[in-house]
């Protein structure tokens, strides 16, 4: 595609409320464009937004698509059939998708993306974080808002880009780095992918993406990453291009190896050994093995880089998160509340876990809304087994995103959940009477208000509109 934005100066965002697309808009502003959008719902990022002079309407009008506009970038979110997209292609106005814009300014750049299932805003936000703090000067494009730029953005002025890099729909396929860190990989997604086989073939492309000279630094624990190596290796056997693979995990096989994992009150420590060279200690302010994992792949990407080890040791100890990934919002009643983003079942049971071995002493209320009916119905056996952990739980009805219902799917709801939950937990001699359903997110709040205690752990999670709950208890 060849659209060269120097040449472009009004620009609209249809979907501007999106965490990716906020971020194009942001860097376009600051680039000198006049820039507006559209989103259908308000939101603190159109909040922000706002406070950029940026103009932006409240739902979708063909009105709002005026001649003078020389480019739109939309969200993939939309149909086709949305009334500002088919204004803009009645009035022959250049039209991309937000993917196919985050290529445009990523593939120019040393591009790092950070790519899997689980733990893409995180290990983003690490890895942003540390080359920032070892002077890189890097731009940052993350799925979350990251509270020490009060931003889901940052813009360098160095060659060096890191982005989070979607999946879904083969959005990453628009993008072309240098280095890809791959987390894991895991069936989600399950309203675009068929199978698990489905999912990794996007990946195995996506990693096909990489130069002669680029890195693929990948959990070497993860089962499909196994095999998604194995494939890749079997096709270097017959193409001339090859670009090197760095490993990082527990299992005394990786390149970059954590050993002697532990974990304290508000703290987990383990060491790191590089091809079997020790490297010390390091410490994590923020919980689960999963953000362990998360660091290794950060370490790998430090050591690449030829960044001094202390810096990384420090640059990962003052991590202390980021919005809505274990956020700590404040108390209410004297229960500590934490709202995460976790959605995906393995995600959930290991945020809640994490949660028990961070707060041993602690009774935990767990709150969890499912997104997507499509979602909850494919994997609905894997969420039978997520809230064990917890001493009691609330599940919130589903949400849906809107333009991405299946009305085939309608037929699967939170309180099944509840109910097989029950079943499961009366075999395994867990309180059946600890686990209820709402109807909705005002039920929920009372709900809460029932059943919490002073120094509880009130643990929500959700990609939908939960967060809402979390932020209106913190006022």
């Amino acid at each position: 595609m060849k659209i060269d934005f120097k040449k472009i100066n009004k620009i609209y965002f249809i979907g501007i409320g999106g965490i990716g697309l906020s971020a194009i808009a942001k860097f376009m502003k600051l680039d000198q464009k006049q820039v507006s959008g559209s989103d259908l719902n308000h939101s603190l990022i159109i909040d922000n937004l706002k406070k950029d002079k940026i103009k932006v309407y409240i739902g979708h009008s063909k009105d709002n698509i005026t001649n003078d506009i020389e480019l739109v970038i939309h969200t993939t979110a939309i149909s086709k059939d949305n009334p500002e997209l088919k204004r803009a292609k009645e009035l022959n106005i250049k039209t991309i998708t937000y993917p196919e814009s985050l290529g445009l300014i990523f593939n120019n750049k040393f591009g790092i993306a950070v790519c899997g299932t689980h733990g893409k805003s995180s290990t983003s936000a690490l890895a942003g974080f540390l080359l920032d703090d070892a002077k890189f000067d890097p731009s940052i494009v993350v799925g979350s808002i990251l509270p020490r730029y009060k931003s889901n953005l940052r813009i360098g002025k160095s060659k060096y880009f890191v982005v989070e890099a979607c999946e879904y729909e083969r959005s990453f396929l628009n993008l072309y780095p240098k280095i890809i860190i791959l987390n894991n990989i895991e069936l989600d997604h399950t309203d675009y992918y068929k199978d698990i086989e489905d999912m990794r073939s996007a990946f195995e492309e996506f990693v096909g993406h990489l130069p002669k000279d680029g890195i693929l630094i990948c959990n070497g624990d993860d089962e499909e990453i196994i095999n998604l190596k194995l494939q890749i290796l079997n096709k270097f056997k017959i193409q001339n291009s090859k670009f090197k693979i760095l490993s990082f995990g527990l299992d005394k096989n990786n390149d970059v190896r954590g050993c002697d994992v532990r974990f304290e009150s508000g703290m987990a420590k383990f060491k790191v050994l590089y091809n079997e060279k020790d490297l010390g200690e390091f410490v994590l302010k923020v919980p689960g093995l999963f953000n362990i994992y998360n660091a290794l792949g950060v370490i790998t990407l430090g050591l690449i880089l030829e960044i001094p080890i202390e810096t990384i040791k420090k640059s990962l100890m003052n991590y202390s998160g980021i919005w809505r990934r274990f956020e700590i919002k404040g108390k209410y009643k004297n229960a500590l509340v934490i709202s995460d983003y976790a959605h995906h079942p393995t995600a959930v049971k290991a945020t809640i876990e994490a949660t028990r071995k961070f707060y041993p002493n602690k009774r935990i209320l767990a709150v969890f809304q499912p997104h997507q009916h499509n979602r909850t119905k494919k994997l609905y056996k894997d969420f039978l087994n997520s809230f064990n952990d917890a001493d009691i739980v609330i599940l919130s009805e589903i949400f849906d995103v809107k333009g991405r219902e299946e009305s085939d799917d309608q037929n699967v709801s939170s309180l099944n959940l509840v109910d097989d939950i029950r079943k499961n937990w009366e075999i395994e001699k867990l309180d059946i009477n600890s686990i209820f359903y709402s109807r909705n997110l005002e039920e929920t709040r009372k709900m809460i208000d029932k059943y919490i205690e002073p120094n509880d752990i009130l643990l929500i999670m959700g990609a939908g509109d939960i967060y809402k709950v979390a932020d209106d208890l913190i006022k």
